[in-house]
């Protein structure tokens, strides 16, 4: 049994404030889902945006070089295209256009058929005052849960 991989952007939900989820196919190469599949990959800096053709793709994706890879090997920081629907696409594509959104990269995984999915996010930024309201909002539930965890 293979293990789950599940590669996330916590600091995503911080910097934003998300408004909706989509899920998304990644076109790869052969040695960037074998270094996928070995955990070897991060989304922390990286962004989605359109090409001029209205296809999106994932910026600043790394995926660290496969170590059995040889000349085939790929490069670690490259555009990656992703898959979703026309009419998924025209929606992100007038969000992003019109209202001045951004698209961020969630979570990457692998479903239970073998294939790499990224969970993408259409998202606002957030100022700072909204930042620190999270961090309080936070910290106040973290200390609520260790005033509960004391009473049981």
């Amino acid at each position: 049994m293979q293990k789950k991989i599940n590669i996330q952007n916590k600091r995503a939900r911080f910097e934003y404030e998300l408004l909706d989820k989509y899920v998304a196919g990644i076109v790869l190469t052969g040695t960037e889902i074998k270094s996928i599949r070995l955990s070897k990959a991060s989304i922390a800096e990286s962004f989605c945006e359109f090409n001029d053709r209205g296809e999106l793709f994932v910026v600043n994706m790394y995926v660290e070089e496969y170590a059995h890879g040889t000349y085939y090997n790929h490069k670690p920081r490259s555009e990656r295209k992703l898959l979703l629907n026309k009419k998924e696409l025209r929606k992100l594509r007038k969000e992003v256009k019109n209202v001045g959104l951004t698209i961020v990269p969630l979570r990457l995984f692998i479903n239970d058929r073998g294939l790499a999915k990224i969970e993408i996010s259409l998202a606002k930024g957030k100022k700072l005052h909204d930042k620190r309201e999270t961090i309080k909002d936070r910290d106040n539930k973290r200390n609520l849960d260790r005033i509960k965890k004391s009473y049981r």
